[in-house]
């Protein structure tokens, strides 16, 4: 099971995945908070069999009940922060690199506080830091920063 994520200029970014069981689930995020939620055939991974509109505070809540690890120490309600975790792919131009390479904050406006690795989270790390294929980033931003961070980690 994996996520791909598409930019959707000028709308947002979806979010696909397809369950275990092969079910195509899809979230799509508007550059304007709105979000949906979409349920695809099985047998046509284009039909949408249902879309559901969520708020922003509907995303939060349903997001809160599936997390199975939820983050309760973060709070981001009522202000346009969200915080993600971004993966270092075998594409990531960032591989061996250090984090003042990626000019992450300067270009995004969004912030790398932790990296997660096999051996342990690093917190706030410093510009020096190298990243290794794997690493888990926790990145803090607005909506739009957050995702064109994850489109530099990802592509450069």
């Amino acid at each position: 099971m994996g996520t791909r994520r598409t930019s959707l200029p000028g709308v947002g970014t979806q979010y696909d995945f397809t369950t275990e069981a092969g079910r195509h689930i899809s979230v799509v995020v508007h550059h304007d908070g709105r979000r949906f939620l979409g349920f695809y055939k099985s047998d046509d991974p284009d039909a949408c069999v249902v879309e559901v509109p969520l708020s922003a505070a509907e995303a939060t809540a349903v997001a809160h009940l599936i997390d199975p690890a939820p983050i309760d120490a973060v709070r981001t309600d009522g202000i346009d922060l969200v915080t993600e975790h971004i993966q270092i792919g075998t594409r990531s131009p960032y591989i061996g690199e250090v984090l003042a390479e990626t000019r992450a904050r300067a270009r995004t406006g969004a912030s790398i506080v932790a990296v997660l690795r096999r051996t342990g989270a690093h917190p706030s790390p410093g510009p020096d830091f190298r990243f290794a294929l794997g690493d888990t980033l926790v990145a803090v931003g607005t909506r739009e920063g957050v995702d064109a961070l994850a489109e530099i980690i990802a592509e450069g």
